[in-house]
C-alpha cells in the first residue's frame, strides 16, 4: 500500500509529463478549443530561481478582470508558492490572447489554496 509521501513523490515526478501533454493539447487547433474553456496557461518567474515557467491550470472567471485558480493538492505542488504574500506578476493565455496580471495566493483555514489573478 502506498503511503501519502510515496504518492506525492510519484505525482511530482509525473507532473512535468502531464503538463507537457496538456500544453500540447491546448495548442492544438482541433482539441485546444475544448480544453481552453477551463484550462489556461500561466507564465511566471520563479521567486528563487529567476527562471520562467509555464504551466496549465484550471481556472474560473470571477469577473472580466478577475480569475480564480484553485491549487488542488497544494502540499504536492510548488508553483503557487511564487504568489504568496504580496504576490507576483503573471501572464495568462486566455481566450486566445496573452493577458498580464498580478497573482496572489492565499491558504484558508482548511488548507485549500486559491490564487487570485487581477488582469490588466
Amino acid at each position: 500500500m502506498f503511503e501519502l509521501r510515496t504518492y506525492t513523490r510519484l505525482l511530482m515526478r509525473a507532473a512535468p509529463i502531464f503538463n507537457a501533454a496538456v500544453l500540447a493539447i491546448a495548442a492544438s487547433p482541433h482539441f485546444g478549443g475544448m480544453l481552453r474553456r477551463n484550462i489556461a496557461v500561466i507564465t511566471y518567474t520563479g521567486r528563487r530561481s529567476g527562471r520562467t515557467f509555464s504551466t496549465p491550470v484550471a481556472y474560473r472567471r470571477r469577473s472580466a478582470d478577475e480569475i480564480e485558480i484553485a491549487a488542488n493538492m497544494p502540499d504536492a505542488k510548488t508553483w503557487w508558492r511564487n504568489f504568496v504574500g504580496d504576490g507576483a506578476l503573471v501572464t495568462m493565455h486566455l481566450d486566445g490572447t496573452e493577458q498580464a496580471g498580478h497573482a496572489v495566493a492565499r491558504r484558508d483555514e482548511k488548507g485549500h489554496v486559491t490564487v487570485t489573478v487581477r488582469l490588466g
